[in-house]
């Protein structure tokens, strides 16, 4: 999805006008988004970018870019994952979060992700991004195996979640059996959620909040604890079916101390959120989570803003 005067597609276009090689997948069937995109696709077309259409059968909505280009006579990648579209628009009123890297293991994976759109009939093996169609849910679910692991074992077994939606039932039947195991589950699921927390004998270990507030919660991000060594992803993709089976999606660990640490702080400030936070529960009551009159009001996406703030005051990334 493009902005409606895209800074993205100019540079592009600059790019190929400079003797770049471009390869852009789009999306010619994006709800609300498709006369844009099909105009878009004639403008770059024009200009000498190759375009892929998708792949039959399945819609791409991941979020990924790759530079390849010659240092020192070696091949060097450059790159990122995002949770978010690129849609200078839409960043101005969605939370995402996206992974700018020159880790040359995972753009080695997602060059392959872009040859498996240009030749659909070759599945890649991924050495470090999980990508649906083929491997999310059975790697989601060996992560989740590990905490119930740990858990029968004694040892720390949580579980944090982040997304915009959770309905595929058997991904909620798995998590229903890490909380039997005593696996400490949260979620924060702005959207749909089908699971049911606090059920006794069922999702007793399972707790569930959504914050609506002035801006669209739209990252995902995953926390296995790993017994105090926790692995942290971010994706594309929601629990949803069509997400899990039928989307190419990508997965991203993330490896660096200093990132896995802010994406746990975000998850925290978020569950902290006493003003806009409310409960999912069975009796689908959208019930506010309330503070008594000693607890400070804690906006949560207000919260975020000042955390990043004083991030940036204590390392600021410009001169």
């Amino acid at each position: 999805r493009l902005a409606k005067n895209s800074q993205i597609i100019s540079s592009l276009i600059n790019a190929a006008k400079n003797g770049k090689r471009v390869v852009v997948q789009i999306e010619l069937q994006a709800r609300f988004d498709e006369e844009s995109n099909i105009s878009y696709s004639e403008m770059m077309q024009q200009e000498g970018i190759e375009l892929i259409f998708g792949i039959k059968g399945l819609k791409v909505h991941s979020k990924i870019c790759v530079v390849e280009r010659m240092e020192e006579q070696k091949l060097k990648r450059y790159g990122f994952i995002s949770t978010g579209n690129f849609n200078e628009s839409s960043a101005k009123v969605y939370t995402d979060v996206t992974l700018f890297t020159s880790h040359q293991q995972i753009l080695k994976d997602v060059t392959k992700i872009f040859e498996f759109f240009d030749i659909n009939y070759r599945l890649h093996r991924y050495k470090h991004l999980i990508v649906s169609p083929h491997y999310t849910r059975n790697r989601i679910y060996k992560l989740i195996d590990r905490e119930i692991l740990n858990a029968t074992l004694g040892k720390v077994a949580t579980i944090d979640l982040k997304m915009n939606s959770l309905s595929d039932f058997e991904m909620i039947d798995k998590l229903y059996e890490a909380s039997n195991a005593g696996v400490k589950i949260r979620l924060q699921i702005r959207g749909i959620c089908s699971l049911i927390p606090g059920v006794p004998g069922m999702s007793e270990n399972i707790q569930a909040i959504s914050i609506v507030d002035n801006l669209l919660e739209h990252a995902r991000v995953f926390i296995f604890g790993n017994d105090g060594n926790p692995d942290i992803y971010i994706s594309s993709a929601d629990f949803m079916t069509r997400n899990l089976d039928g989307r190419v999606e990508v997965t991203c660990p993330i490896y660096q101390a200093d990132i896995k640490k802010i994406l746990i702080d975000t998850f925290e400030i978020g569950w902290k959120g006493n003003v806009k936070a409310r409960f999912h529960s069975e009796n689908l009551d959208n019930r506010y989570r309330t503070r008594d009159k000693h607890s400070p009001v804690f906006r949560a996406q207000y919260e975020m803003y000042a955390y990043f703030q004083r991030l940036y005051d204590e390392q600021p990334l410009l001169p």
